[in-house]
């Protein structure tokens, strides 16, 4: 095989990989609200251990990465999509993060039914999720137009966090639940904020793998 041929096949083998890994990232943040409405213990427990897989699969896509930048000569274009694989997989990673830190805080609180704080968290947990996936999916597919929507669609992640919070302020000021579990539910909005965050630098990483453009800055 040649060389140019070789390379371009674990290009697509990467993009593959970062791939799997958005879908892996995916599941585990439906399996975890999952566990939540079936008040698994056990099942919860299993997720937070199930961060050390994330982090495994981050280190291999690196590694290939590395690999890549340093058996080959990558064009420009190739050297982006490389250099941005690696800042993606970081991204991915912490999203395991927060997942694993929103079930220590679920456990600690004995699995909650979290609509009981705020009528808009299941909205916003929906919204996170869609936002990841359609991340991902935008730089795999190096997909200018849907890379935009997930930036601007953090927006929406943001209204969301606002409302949790007024219904929570309006629970301590009621004395209707409990201080301790209102600041275990604004945490847990939080993480899915930054989780919303996380995205939106997959989706600027999309875009600079195909412009070589951060924040409309020439980089590669």
């Amino acid at each position: 095989m040649a060389p140019r041929v070789s390379f371009e096949h674990e290009l697509e083998e990467l993009k593959n990989n970062v791939s799997h890994m958005g879908e892996q990232i995916e599941l585990l943040y439906c399996k975890l609200f999952m566990e939540l409405k079936e008040k698994d213990m056990a099942g919860m427990e299993a997720i937070i251990e199930n961060d050390r897989q994330i982090n495994d699969m981050q280190h291999s896509i690196e590694a290939k990465c590395l690999t890549l930048l340093t058996r080959q000569q990558p064009v420009a274009r190739d050297l982006r999509v490389v250099s941005a694989a690696l800042k993606v997989v970081t991204d991915i990673e912490r999203i395991g993060d927060h997942i694993s830190d929103i079930a220590e805080l679920l456990l600690r609180m004995n699995l909650p039914m979290l609509e009981e704080f705020s009528e808009s968290l299941p909205e916003m947990i929906e919204a996170a999720r869609k936002i990841v996936c359609e991340a991902v999916v935008a730089f795999v597919e190096g997909n200018l137009e849907e890379a935009k929507k997930v930036i601007a669609y953090d927006d929406v992640i943001d209204d969301y966090f606002n409302k949790v919070k007024e219904d929570l302020i309006a629970d301590l000021k009621s004395g209707k639940k409990h201080p301790d579990d209102c600041i275990d539910v604004l945490m847990i909005a939080k993480y899915l904020e930054r989780v919303g965050d996380h995205a939106v630098n997959i989706g600027e990483w999309a875009i600079f793998r195909q412009t070589g453009d951060i924040d409309d800055v020439r980089l590669l």
